[in-house]
């Protein structure tokens, strides 16, 4: 007879492995003098109802073997892309190896559709602290961040520097009054105040937003620990700003950076571990794991990701507001932009899903506001609309050293000369946050003369934080 090999088998329909190997076993042992039409008829009955073969006294194991191999748990891992989609990086020289290859692992993923790092970009979870990335009908609950919805607030008065020189007790007075930081703080049920974010919808969406409504609401108006702020300072506008109808000048300005607090961090670790459950990926892209736009959780994270978005915007409000009303100024501009937060935007003419954790939009006319540290200036900004980028400019400074790193190597003498050489006041923060531990915002700046324009320069004059120096939320 012809024999029949593995080419037949698989043209049956038998799968390359173990199945085809004791198939191609068992034909040789006891079917090499049978009529090769009579044997591809059994072997094609089988592989379509071993069960039917049970009893057989040749073939039952291979049977056995057939089911129990349907039977074992499928790995649905799903696989990344073999090759890494090209990426723009701005200031590489400065930004450390595992940022890059973190995008790397990014730019792999089936749902990606383009990426880029910006220049503060350092190591994180998942997508880079840094990494902006375009995600075909996807969101990624990492790729956001724990913090969603961080923010930069300024508020610019009529205010000249010279009252703030005049008067640094009153602003000092103010500001501890007004602040609430670190993480699990809030205010006592008399001292809250009343919002409309508390009164969305999505509150009541599931059980588990509802649960934490009175949280978000004791939180409202307070800041995080680690390198959330609120201070004061100067800005100054060397040329006048038409849209803005500010002048060129000097004012006193209000600046803060914090978040979504106790509310943000909760959904964040929800919906982490849903998409991780969800969406199986290979070990070094598991923080990656992202949601379906068109499943039930994806788009329920979206709205969740959204409240708390919008919850983070209105914590900024009642800061700014409780300020303004206690020093009495004009208030002539307030410019407020996000970062660790997902949009539905355009690119190439496509919709996509774009994740910027720890950058910032940069689209054309877009304001926003790119600090650097307690002592470095921070810069008001338009941005240029760069494709290359993704329409995205950084969201700071970006570390150069870790809260650990930091900590252990920089001392209290050290963080003290540094303040009084910019004659900055520091109430609050603790060693990891020290200036030394940021990159420098000149180079930071410079590497992404591309992405954006400078309106203005703020110089920090009072700086609070999180008294211990406490992580985020």
């Amino acid at each position: 007879m012809n024999r029949i090999n593995g080419k037949d088998l698989l043209t049956l329909g038998f799968k390359q492995g173990k199945i085809l190997g004791l198939a191609l076993e068992v034909l040789e042992k006891h079917y090499q003098e049978a009529d090769r039409e009579t044997v591809l008829t059994t072997m094609k009955l089988l592989l379509e109802k071993p069960e039917a073969f049970l009893d057989d006294e040749i073939l039952e194991d291979l049977a056995t073997s057939m089911i129990e191999e349907a039977n074992e748990p499928k790995d649905t891992t799903i696989e990344l892309n073999a090759a890494a989609k090209q990426f723009a990086i701005y200031g590489q020289e400065h930004i450390d190896e595992g940022a890059v290859k973190q995008m790397n692992t990014a730019m792999r993923l089936p749902v990606t559709v383009a990426g880029a790092l910006m220049p503060d970009a350092h190591q994180g979870y998942g997508l880079p602290i840094g990494g902006v990335l375009a995600a075909k009908n996807a969101v990624i609950p990492y790729g956001v961040g724990v913090d969603i919805g961080c923010r930069m607030a300024l508020s610019i008065f009529d205010i000249p520097e010279s009252h703030y020189t005049a008067h640094p007790d009153i602003y000092k007075r103010e500001l501890i009054d007004h602040t609430r930081f670190g993480a699990g703080q809030g205010f006592l049920r008399h001292q809250r105040t009343d919002h409309a974010i508390l009164e969305r919808e999505e509150f009541n969406m599931t059980q588990f937003i509802k649960t934490l409504k009175e949280k978000a609401w004791s939180q409202l108006g307070t800041s995080g620990g680690g390198n959330h702020f609120v201070e004061w300072g100067v800005i100054e506008f060397t040329e006048d700003d038409k849209p803005l109808n500010i002048a060129a000048g000097r004012y006193l300005a209000l600046l803060s950076h914090s978040g979504s607090r106790g509310l943000g961090a909760t959904i964040a670790g929800y919906y982490t571990r849903l998409a991780k459950e969800i969406c199986k990926l290979p070990k070094e892209a598991a923080n990656l794991a992202y949601l379906d736009m068109n499943s039930a959780e994806g788009q329920e994270y979206w709205l969740a990701m959204n409240l708390a978005g919008d919850y983070a915007s209105a914590c900024h409000e009642v800061i700014h507001n409780k300020l303004t009303k206690a020093i009495g100024g004009k208030l002539l501009a307030r410019v407020e932009n996000h970062h660790n937060f997902a949009w539905k935007e355009t690119w190439n003419g496509e919709e996509v899903i774009v994740h910027r954790k720890g950058a910032t939009p940069a689209g054309k006319g877009i304001m926003g506001i790119i600090p650097g540290s307690m002592t470095a200036p921070g810069y008001l900004v338009r941005g240029k609309g760069e494709d290359t980028a993704i329409n995205s400019a950084s969201h700071g400074a970006g570390r150069q050293m870790s809260r650990t790193q930091a900590v252990k190597t920089i001392s209290q003498q050290e963080m003290k000369a540094i303040l009084k050489a910019n004659d900055v006041t520091l109430i609050g923060a603790g060693l990891d946050e020290a200036p030394m531990a940021y990159k420098d915002i000149n180079i930071v700046m410079n590497a992404q003369r591309e992405l954006v324009d400078v309106v203005a320069k703020f110089s920090p004059k009072m700086v609070r934080m999180a008294d211990d120096g406490s992580k985020e939320d």
